[in-house]
């Protein structure tokens, strides 16, 4: 069995002035894989400590549901992980082509032009693209 590295021997170690830059993508409107994404995200920032990363939930397609505030159950997980400054984002044409207005997501989510597009430019940013 594979042990994990431990925190003090990462080099450089994360930290403030360093920190790990991780990008997730919900794009799958099941709740078992939407909870997928955010125990994964949790989990992230326990090992590290939420000072020591900058994190982006991008959600789009059928994914987009995750943002949605009438989804109590998982708005109140997504309102959780905003505490520690982890950044929810919307894709804008999702939301046109499923007629959704900004007013029905998660307050603090961002909207962007695409959802795609935004995980291709924060890889081209040197961000880690996490897929659990």
């Amino acid at each position: 069995m594979r042990h994990l590295v431990p925190k003090q021997d990462l080099h450089p170690a994360p930290s403030i002035e360093n920190q790990r830059k991780i990008v997730f993508s919900i794009k799958s409107d099941k709740d078992e894989e939407i909870h997928h994404v955010l125990s994964s995200a949790n989990n992230v920032l326990k090992f590290y400590g939420p000072e020591n990363v900058q994190m982006r939930i991008v959600a789009y397609y059928h994914g987009i549901r995750a943002l949605l505030k009438a989804e109590k159950d998982i708005a109140v997980r997504v309102d959780a992980l905003m505490q520690y400054d982890v950044e929810f984002v919307a894709c804008g044409n999702t939301m046109h082509t499923k007629k959704i207005q900004e007013d029905e997501l998660v307050e603090g989510v961002e909207i962007v032009t695409a959802g795609i597009v935004e995980m291709v430019e924060r890889v081209q940013e040197g961000w880690v693209n996490i897929v659990p």
